[in-house]
C-alpha cells in the first residue's frame, strides 16, 4: 500500500511539473542577427506579434538594413522623420554618453567600420593619421535630436546603436508582454535579457554567465538567479579580428582613442532592475573604462551589480563582482 502510495504522489508530481511546462511557451529562432529565446507563461502564441515588432525595430535601428531609418540617417539624409523606437534609443544613449563620461558613444560606428566591425568587413590597415581624422566624425555631443529629425555636426558621422539596440528590443518584447497582462516571462536576444516573475518550476530565472574563452568554445563560468532584472554582458574574447601582421584587435572601440581597447577586463556583465537597454549600454561602457574606473563609476551607481571578468598583473583570470544574492 506504502509503495502504490509513494507512486502515485511521484506520477501527481510529475503531472504537476507537466502541467506547468505546458503552461509556458516557448519561442526560439533568429532576429537582429543574432539568436533569440523566449518563455512566457500563457495560453496564446504571440510570435506573429514579435515577429512583427522584430520587423519594426530592424527597419528603425538596424545598421544591417540598408533601407532603415538609422542607415539613412548615416548616409546624409537630414530630412528623415524618426519613429519612436529611434527616439527612444537615442535618448537613453544620450544620457548614458553623459553619465559614463563619453566612454558610451554611438558615435564610434564611424571607427567601428574602419576597423572592420561594421556591415561591412575590412582588413585595411589604420595608421594614426586616419585615426586622427576619423576621430573628426566622434562625440554624440554633436548630433542632436529635434523635432522628429537627427542634426548632425558634419554629414559624415555615423551612428551605430548596436551596443545598445538588442537590450532595447528585449525591453520591447517584454513589454509587449506585460501590455497581454503575462507576469512571468524571460525574453534573451543575442545574450541580453529581461525576465519578470517566475520559470515553470516557479523560481526565479537562473541565468548563466560564459568563461571568456576564445577557442570558440563555449561554457559557464558562474549561474545566477534574476529577480524581475534585466541583464547584459559585453565581452572581447569572442568578438576580434587579426591584421595582417598578426596583431589581435578586440571590437571594442575606445572612443576617445579611436583605437580597439586592450585593457584587462574580458567581460562585463552588468545586473539591475532597470531596462535592458541601460545594462546593455553600461557593459559596452565598461569594457572601455577597465575594472578599476567600472569600480570606481559603480561607487555612484548603487543600482547596478556587476560581474567583472578580468586578467590580473600575473595574466591570471580572477572574477569581481558587488552581487547582492537574495
Amino acid at each position: 500500500m506504502r509503495v502504490n502510495t509513494i507512486i502515485t504522489l511521484t506520477i501527481f508530481l510529475l503531472l504537476i511539473a507537466c502541467q506547468k511546462e505546458k503552461d509556458y511557451i516557448h519561442l526560439h529562432g533568429d532576429a537582429l542577427g543574432t539568436t533569440f529565446s523566449i518563455k512566457y507563461q500563457n495560453n496564446t502564441n504571440y510570435s506573429t506579434s514579435i515577429d512583427s515588432l522584430f520587423t519594426i525595430l530592424n527597419n528603425s535601428l538596424s545598421t544591417y538594413h540598408a533601407n532603415s531609418i538609422i542607415s539613412e540617417i548615416n548616409r546624409g539624409d537630414s530630412t528623415v522623420i524618426t519613429d519612436n523606437h529611434f527616439e527612444n534609443v537615442f535618448l537613453k544613449a544620450k544620457r548614458i554618453y553623459g553619465e559614463t563620461n563619453a566612454n558610451f558613444d554611438p558615435t564610434v560606428g564611424t571607427l567601428v567600420n574602419a576597423w572592420g566591425f561594421g556591415p561591412e568587413k575590412t582588413d585595411q590597415e589604420l595608421d594614426s593619421n586616419t585615426i586622427k581624422e576619423l576621430m573628426r566624425f566622434v562625440g554624440f555631443d554633436k548630433v542632436n535630436l529635434s523635432n522628429h529629425t537627427v542634426k548632425k555636426d558634419r554629414p559624415q558621422i555615423y551612428i551605430d546603436f548596436n551596443a545598445i539596440a538588442k537590450g532595447y528590443s528585449v525591453d520591447v518584447i517584454g513589454l509587449f508582454f506585460e501590455s497581454k497582462q503575462i507576469e512571468n516571462y524571460m525574453v534573451e536576444i543575442g545574450g541580453e535579457m529581461r525576465v519578470r516573475g517566475f520559470n515553470p518550476n516557479g523560481k526565479h530565472w537562473k541565468v548563466g554567465i560564459e568563461k571568456p574563452l576564445t577557442d570558440g568554445s563555449r561554457a559557464i563560468e558562474s549561474t545566477l538567479r534574476l529577480n524581475d532584472q534585466s541583464m547584459a554582458t559585453s565581452g572581447n574574447y569572442r568578438k576580434f579580428r587579426i591584421d595582417q601582421q598578426g596583431k589581435k584587435h578586440v571590437h571594442t572601440i575606445n572612443p576617445k582613442t579611436g583605437y580597439p581597447e586592450q585593457n584587462k577586463l574580458l567581460s562585463a556583465s552588468v545586473i539591475s532592475k532597470l531596462d535592458c537597454a541601460d545594462v546593455d549600454a553600461y557593459a559596452t561602457a565598461f569594457m572601455v573604462m577597465g575594472v578599476e574606473k567600472t569600480k570606481e563609476f559603480l561607487q555612484n551607481h548603487t543600482e547596478l551589480q556587476v560581474v567583472l571578468i578580468y586578467l590580473d598583473d600575473k595574466n591570471e583570470i580572477k572574477i569581481y563582482d558587488n552581487l547582492l544574492y537574495n
